[in-house]
């Protein structure tokens, strides 16, 4: 299980996450905000220490 979640109200949907991770874990849902594959992320915390907007908060 994911230690991260996307705080919808503060992901301005960049994709800086997305290009960070490297397990492929997160990607750009259709409302144009980031979401986390909780079976792929690997909690290593990168996308929460890229993302501009401090939309990645911990569970």
């Amino acid at each position: 299980m994911s230690k991260f979640k996307i705080n919808k109200s503060k992901c301005a949907g960049c994709g800086a996450c997305v290009k960070v991770c490297p397990y492929g874990a997160i990607k750009i849902g259709k409302d144009g905000k980031a979401v986390i594959d909780e079976k792929k992320c690997q909690n290593c915390g990168k996308c929460k220490e890229a993302c501009p907007f401090n939309a990645i908060i911990k569970k």
